[in-house]
């Protein structure tokens, strides 16, 4: 038996190591885990591949990508940065302040990182620079700061682990603020800090008037992470459906009132949102099919067993838990890491006393901060390439901000209530 476990495994990492697409490597691996080791019909392998596209939860995916592409193709995120630049561009390190701030906007409407860094980063960077900012804290700042995008809700990593965990997704969401908010002051601090003692020349000051200009020409921009959030947590409609609302006045903003999209575009806006969502989709159902693998071996408890009998303190199972996430998170995307340790954590969350919400939020950040590690993080790759340098280059620049975020996560591990502060105070 132990040696089909590692086979199974030989054949998942050798997959991957050969550049194998991670669906594929999960799906092949876990099909010859399912028909060859447990010995069940092949046809179980379709159905199973049915089932996980059956599910409703993957519609809001779909959606917040949709709205992501057409905020991107539009003007909603130029405004959303006007207005992030007016707010926080006068103090020192000002304008890298309101690309953190642009990142935590555009994030609570994406749910996206790499939508996040691609949109920002690719605009603000270029930015930076060009006000004479520093360039490796340039591209640091920026590549880091669009981990927002799956911290602060709507966050797809989210909406795919209440999916397994069957945890209520507005609960989970509200997980995400308090974290979100941390980071973004926390970078922001770092910002002003370097900059200040960097000697940076401070821009003029914003009147009110102009101020009250800017929010003006933003206020259709600002208002859709409201829209969001208000129609959810008031109760008028749910999270799949505040995707849904969320796609349609992007489109009517940027088409009837900013007018910078035409009706030709739209085609182009839903073709490539079809093909980012499927993507994902393809990924989701090749990780259930390597779940369901695990689900007939019983991995997951058996696991949970080993675990238990050598670890007693729930204090010392969340710090071995962030540094294995951290680890699979430099050679593994969210999407997959999340389909595929959740149910294997599961188990043991409970023998902790360890609550879902709580380590959902951990997993997250765990796995988003794996967008900015080598050798397969994604963010790094879009940076370099904005600026024409290699990932050495980019990892040193991201390093003082991995670092940072590192410390938050640590302090969110072992203070759970401030991560449940929100869920308990709204749901009780």
């Amino acid at each position: 038996m132990e040696n089909s476990y590692f086979l199974i495994f030989a054949i998942l990492v050798g997959c991957l190591a050969s550049t194998v697409p991670v669906f594929m490597a999960l799906f092949f691996a876990g099909t010859v885990g399912l028909v060859y080791t447990v010995g069940i019909d092949p046809q179980i392998v379709i159905e199973v591949l049915y089932r996980s596209m059956d599910k409703f939860a993957l519609v809001v995916v779909m959606f917040f990508v949709l709205c992501g592409n057409i905020m991107t193709k539009g003007t909603i995120v130029e405004k959303l940065i006007k207005t992030a630049n007016v707010l926080v561009g006068f103090l020192p390190g000002g304008l890298a302040m309101a690309g953190v701030l642009a990142c935590g906007f555009f994030g609570a409407i994406s749910g996206s990182t790499v939508a996040t860094v691609v949109a920002i980063g690719g605009f603000m960077i270029p930015a930076l620079i060009e006000n004479q900012y520093d360039e490796k804290f340039s591209v640091g700042i920026m590549t880091a700061a669009p981990i927002l995008g799956v911290v602060i809700p709507p966050s797809i990593a989210m909406i795919l682990y209440a999916m397994v965990t069957n945890d209520q997704l507005e609960a989970l969401f509200l997980t995400g603020f308090i974290p979100g908010i941390i980071i973004m002051a926390a970078m922001s601090l770092y910002a002003y800090i370097f900059c200040k003692k960097s000697g940076m020349p401070k821009r003029q000051k914003p009147s009110l008037k102009e101020v009250l200009a800017v929010m003006r020409e933003s206020v259709w921009a600002l208002f859709l992470p409201v829209l969001i959030f208000g129609g959810i947590y008031s109760g008028l409609f749910t999270a799949n459906e505040a995707a849904v609302v969320a796609c349609f006045y992007a489109f009517f903003v940027e088409i009837v009132i900013h007018r910078d999209m035409k009706l030709g575009d739209v085609k182009r806006v839903i073709i490539s949102s079809a093909v980012t969502s499927s993507t994902l989709l393809i990924i989701v159902a090749g990780a259930s099919v390597f779940g369901e693998y695990l689900t007939f071996e019983q991995i997951p408890g058996k696991i949970a067993t080993v675990v238990v009998e050598n670890i007693s303190s729930p204090w010392v199972f969340l710090l071995a838990v962030n540094v294995l996430l951290l680890i699979i998170g430099m050679f593994m995307d969210i999407i997959s890491a999340t389909l595929i340790l959740t149910p294997i954590f599961l188990p043991l969350l409970a023998k902790f006393g360890v609550d879902t919400m709580h380590f959902g939020l951990i997993m997250t950040i765990n796995l988003g901060i794996g967008y900015c590690t080598p050798p397969l993080g994604v963010s790094l790759y879009i940076s370099g390439a904005t600026v024409n340098r290699d990932i050495v280059y980019v990892t040193r620049a991201v390093m003082p901000f991995i670092i940072l975020q590192t410390v938050i996560l640590l302090i969110l591990t072992f203070w759970p209530d401030l991560v449940l502060l929100l869920p308990r105070l709204v749901y009780g």
